[in-house]
């Protein structure tokens, strides 16, 4: 493991570089997340792995080329991932600081301004940058002045400081074939530069491509000059920030993948069973005058033909040779039983929901019951998301902290009545975040439609004027010049 402080006494940039790309794939958690993604892509590594083996007769292992290999992998890695990363960031995040404003009809609205600072395709990016530090136990953001980028800790080496723990370097590294030339770049505080393969090699034999540039260029551009830097700076800290999947900082294949292999595997051999054994097998019985070149013959002209005459001349007096078909029935009842523990076993462990185990028209109580294992697990990973989102902020100046909206399943019918009841002791604002089937963004959008409805009826509704009754005396006067 190589750290800030090696790359500050490297003597070389390139070398070390190149070193600490190859130490890093080479590293525990980079093959465990290459698994991930696996895993992730519905590639069970364990099973596609996995061969049928016999032993000839001087006892050494053969692959039994005759024997079913149904290699079925489940899809239960990206699905559990899914639902606890959609379950806290499936409806985005919002953020507490709020902005009335007059939109372009001249009408109030409410606008989240940390969300608007950090742009239209950050609820995106968050899930990506989320997700990956669930499958891979830590992945890292990047912001780059305006946008967030995603590295995966299959493409990026960290450079931890061996004092404080913190992030402070980091190289990104990629290419697109086993054919093709390397891209690395070096990340630090003072700014980032390019390397790349060597001309002509396809090796980590790095050289510098682009040299040292800071993160913040103001850019000018004039009719007689063109565009040209004209101030640059750097954020003070390395703007690359880790999001962990959970406090234990590793990926989520780890204890979950015995359980996966172990379900898929029993699957698998369940399907090559039923394959191996749907077929007749035979008995020749008193035939023990064939060798192993009549056996065979003998045996594929009953499959081509499906009759095979049978010598009935007597071997030893009174026996007689004779021919008996068998069919193989398979124990399936343990193998279902052994998928539904294991099923069950998996979304226990991992603290996820398993939908088949909440009984259509179940009340809310029994709901959230079902629900807390999975509330405590989102807990902690939103721990991790805030950490991270607040260091985000930090680099652009801002204070604050994203607020989620949970995506659950829920009796709509009956959660929305008991907002019902309560509508009368709260605003319109309150009501909205406690109605099931509203999200964050729909929230906003109501609220900036009720208000212009508002302003629309005040400005539609006439206004009428009154006058004071006349005195009496003045109505006399009236009358009798009249």
């Amino acid at each position: 493991m190589l750290t800030y402080q090696d790359y500050l006494k490297a003597a070389e940039t390139a070398p070390f570089m190149a070193r600490a790309i190859s130490e890093h794939r080479n590293s525990k958690p980079y093959r465990t997340a290459m698994d991930a993604d696996l895993y992730d892509r519905r590639r069970n590594v364990t099973v596609n792995s996995y061969v049928s083996m016999i032993q000839s007769r001087t006892k050494n292992p053969l692959v039994d080329i005759t024997a079913a290999n149904n290699r079925i992998a489940s899809n239960f890695f990206h699905r559990l991932n899914t639902q606890r990363c959609a379950y806290s960031l499936g409806n985005g995040v919002s953020f507490t600081a709020k902005e009335r404003r007059f939109n372009e009809n001249g009408y109030p609205v409410q606008v989240d301004i940390v969300k608007e600072r950090l742009g239209p395709r950050f609820d995106t990016d968050l899930y990506e940058w989320a997700y990956k530090a669930l499958i891979h136990g830590v992945s890292f953001g990047f912001w780059n002045y305006d946008r967030l980028y995603v590295f995966p800790l299959t493409e990026f080496v960290p450079l931890w400081d061996e004092e404080s723990g913190a992030l402070r370097a980091g190289v990104r590294f990629w290419r697109l074939a086993p054919e093709k030339p390397w891209t690395a770049v070096l990340y630090t505080e003072e700014g980032f530069a390019t390397y790349k393969s060597r001309a002509g090699t396809t090796g980590l034999d790095l050289v510098l491509s682009e040299d040292m540039r800071p993160y913040v260029e103001a850019v000018a551009a004039t009719e007689a000059d063109g565009e040209r830097v004209v101030g640059a700076e750097n954020y003070g800290t390395l703007p690359i920030v880790p999001m962990w999947g959970s406090r234990l900082k590793q990926s989520t294949l780890v204890g979950m993948r015995e359980q996966i292999d172990s379900y898929d595997l029993i699957q698998s051999g369940f399907a090559n069973d039923v394959l191996d054994c749907a077929k007749i097998y035979w008995l020749i019985q008193n035939c023990g005058g064939m060798n192993e070149k009549d056996l065979q013959e003998f045996l594929d002209n009953i499959r081509i033909n499906h009759v095979a005459k049978v010598d009935t001349q007597s071997f030893d007096g009174d026996t007689r040779s004779a021919l008996s078909p068998y069919v193989q029935d398979v124990p399936y009842q343990s193998n279902e039983a052994y998928l539904q523990q294991a099923r069950a076993a998996i979304y226990e462990g991992f603290g996820a929901l398993d939908v088949h185990t909440i009984a259509a028209g179940s009340t809310n109580d029994h709901i959230d019951a079902a629900y807390q294992p999975m509330d405590e697990e989102a807990d902690d990973f939103e721990y991790q998301i805030i950490e991270a989102v607040q260091a985000v902020l930090r680099l652009m100046g801002i204070e604050d902290t994203p607020q989620f909206k949970r995506n659950r399943v829920a009796n709509v019918k009956e959660q929305i009545e008991a907002v019902i009841l309560e509508a009368n002791m709260l605003d319109a604002e309150a009501v909205l975040d406690l109605l099931p089937n509203v999200t964050v963004d729909m929230k906003e959008a109501i609220l900036a439609r009720r208000d212009t409805l508002n302003a629309q009826r005040l400005i539609a509704t006439p206004t009428t004027q009154t006058t004071p009754p006349a005195d009496a005396d003045e109505q006399d006067e009236g009358g009798a010049n009249e």
